[in-house]
């Protein structure tokens, strides 16, 4: 590939040739995959091979992007998809544990991700998956006082007046649509959820 002029990069068995245009790419993937095959006789996936664009296609769950600063990485849609779905996981409605625990979890699977793809572009990413995350645990610190005496108790303990705890705490509306709501952002704030 050096002598070729190729521009390339691998890691362990994972790795992507850059080349100018489809055409050379599915050139270059011909030439790559008959040397791996014949002459080093490695069986190639496939189906894992492909020709595309370096700012759609992922490797090592990242994908090249341009900017107005230059290029660098931003994280791939199905790494941002795999995240959330593991954090939606930890923040059911319904699981059991205390709530120490379950807040321990999501700063493990949290920083794990961000030591991992901190390096990319994601800035907007974590912030909408921050506020996504608050509106989860509003839902879940709900959905764990139950009790119509309860709910108003603790709203009226996080300093909301007692006719709209009432109201709120005697609501039909839905676990999601209620931590939504104004009256639970005031009562569990950013600030209290970091604590």
């Amino acid at each position: 590939m050096e002598e070729r002029g190729h521009k390339f990069v691998c890691y362990a068995d994972d790795f992507c040739i850059y080349v100018k245009s489809q055409r050379a790419g599915y050139r270059v993937l011909d030439s790559i995959t008959k040397f791996l095959e014949e002459e080093l006789k490695l069986t190639v996936n496939r189906t894992k091979s492909k020709v595309g664009s370096p700012t759609k296609l992922k490797f090592l769950g990242f994908c090249i992007q341009s900017t107005a600063k230059g290029v660098g990485v931003s994280t791939h849609q199905l790494a941002k998809k795999s995240f959330k779905t593991k954090l939606k996981k930890s923040t059911k409605r319904n699981r059991a544990g205390e709530f120490k625990e379950i807040t321990k979890e999501i700063n493990s699977i949290t920083v794990g991700w961000i030591n991992y793809y901190g390096i990319g572009f994601m800035k907007e990413f974590i912030k909408s998956i921050a506020h996504w995350l608050n509106h989860r645990l509003r839902q879940l610190i709900w959905k764990r006082w139950k009790k119509i005496k309860t709910k108003y108790y603790q709203l009226k303990r996080l300093g909301i007046p007692a006719e709209e705890a009432w109201r709120v705490a005697n609501t039909r509306k839905g676990y999601w649509r209620i931590s939504g709501s104004e009256t639970l952002q005031k009562a569990i704030k950013i600030k209290t959820l970091i604590k």
